[in-house]
Formats: C-alpha cells, sequence, structure tokens
C-alpha cells in the first residue's frame, strides 16, 4: 500500500491502457479520479475499483477542453481534498500518409495528446506547487522516439510529449514534483487483437523479446514512477517495449 492516502487522477483510464494503470495505482492505496469522454465505461471503471476498498469518482472529461479540464480538476479537488498524481494517458489515434491526411486529423489527435497533456498538467501543476509536492506521469509511445509511417500526427504529438516532459520537469523540480514519462511500444490491446496473423508476426518480428506486451506492463512502470521509489526520479523517459526501441 505505497500509496496509500494519495489522490490520482488518470485520464482515459475507462478502458485498456488507461484503465490498467487506474487500478494498480488503486490496488496500492491510491484513491483515483476515473476520467475519459466516455462516462458509462468511466462509471463501470470507478465502480470496480471501490471495490478494492479505495475512494474512487468517475468524471467526464475532454482533456482537449481547457475549461472542462479546470471544472473537473475542482469538482475532484472538492469530494477527494487533493490530487497527489496526474497520470497523462488519454489518446487518440487518426492514421493516414502523410500526403492523405486530413488536417482535422492533424489537429485532433494533436488537441488531445498533446494539448491536452499542457492543459491536465497546467490545471493540476498549479495544485502540486502549492502542496510542494507531486508526481506527474505522461504516457508517450515508442513512435515518438523512432517514427512509424502513416502515423505523422501521432508521432508528433507523443514527440512532443516526450520534449514537453523534460521541460516541465525542469520548471517544477524546485517546487517537489516529479516529471515523468513512459513510452509504450506494442501493447496487447482490443486494436492490436483485430489484426492478422501475418500482420501480428511482422510487428513480432520488430521486437527482440518476440511478443507484445500487456496494458499492465505499462501500468507497472506508471505505478513505479508514481511512488516513493521514484522520488529521486524526473525528466526520465521509461521505455517500455520488449528491447524494440534497440532495432532503430
Amino acid at each position: 500500500m505505497k500509496l496509500k492516502g494519495k489522490v490520482a487522477l488518470v485520464t482515459g483510464a475507462a478502458q485498456g491502457i488507461g484503465q490498467a494503470i487506474a487500478v494498480a495505482l488503486a490496488r496500492e492505496g491510491a484513491d483515483i479520479v476515473v476520467t475519459d469522454v466516455n462516462l458509462e465505461l468511466a462509471n463501470q471503471t470507478s465502480s470496480g475499483i471501490q471495490s478494492l476498498g479505495v475512494r474512487s469518482l468517475a468524471l467526464k472529461m475532454n482533456v482537449a477542453d481547457l475549461i472542462e479540464v479546470e471544472q473537473g480538476v475542482g469538482q475532484a479537488v472538492a469530494q477527494l481534498g487533493k490530487i497527489d498524481i496526474l497520470v497523462n494517458n488519454a489518446g487518440i489515434t487518426k492514421d493516414a500518409l502523410l500526403m492523405r491526411m486530413k488536417k482535422e486529423d492533424w489537429d485532433a489527435v494533436m488537441a488531445v495528446n498533446l494539448t491536452g497533456v499542457f492543459n491536465c498538467t497546467k490545471v493540476i501543476s498549479t495544485l502540486m506547487m502549492k502542496q510542494r509536492s507531486g508526481k506527474i506521469v505522461n504516457v508517450a509511445s515508442i513512435v515518438g522516439e523512432m517514427g512509424n509511417a502513416g502515423q505523422a500526427n501521432y508521432a508528433a504529438s507523443k514527440g512532443g510529449v516526450i520534449a514537453f516532459t523534460k521541460t516541465v520537469a525542469r520548471e517544477l523540480a524546485t517546487r517537489g514534483v516529479n516529471v515523468n514519462a513512459v513510452a509504450p511500444g506494442f501493447i496487447q490491446t482490443a486494436m492490436t487483437a483485430k489484426l492478422s496473423e501475418e500482420a501480428k508476426g511482422a510487428m513480432k518480428a520488430q521486437i527482440p523479446m518476440q511478443k507484445f506486451g500487456a496494458p499492465e506492463d505499462v501500468a507497472n512502470a506508471v505505478l513505479f514512477l508514481a511512488s516513493p521509489e521514484a522520488d529521486y526520479i524526473t525528466g526520465q523517459v521509461l521505455n517500455v517495449n520488449g528491447g524494440m526501441l534497440m532495432n532503430t
């Protein structure tokens, strides 16, 4: 129960990797604010977390909307008292080759994946600076480090998250706030489950460990960075990719 007494807000936490992160933090005693654009799924996740014996609140939040973020954070603090941990996990993809990519698809991905991280960090870091303590963990991607054809928007947004992480870590270090990122590789999700066996094989061939990661692998990395064990770590990117980045 290394996070007992802490309050964590996780964006995009209704399902997938975000849900795994929220559950991992809850199992270590943290109270959880589950935010997502899908309130029905967020409520389901929040109910499951409450069964672990911690408090949990579900909020409908579009991270790309600063006013909505401010209102959601205000509601979370009013009900749970504070926010000690922020996990910026919410993200979307709208893939296409650059020549075919629509401007609105570029803008949409940037709005959620990068501006969303800015919005949540800007609002919550203000609270953390006053507390003179806090942990911020941003979910980036291996694609932000190595690029990937057909994902210029996604890669740019995640590369931006990494640069943002390092800059904000420098700004907040003297205020007792640690800012780090995790960069997942190929993780077994609903999206990868739909791929053909041929496509899965091609993807696994790029991974030295010859397997996809699980959402829990990412969650464990986030848990470490949010825990007291990472008190002297800031401005870092923890890669969770089965060794894939070594191939670039």
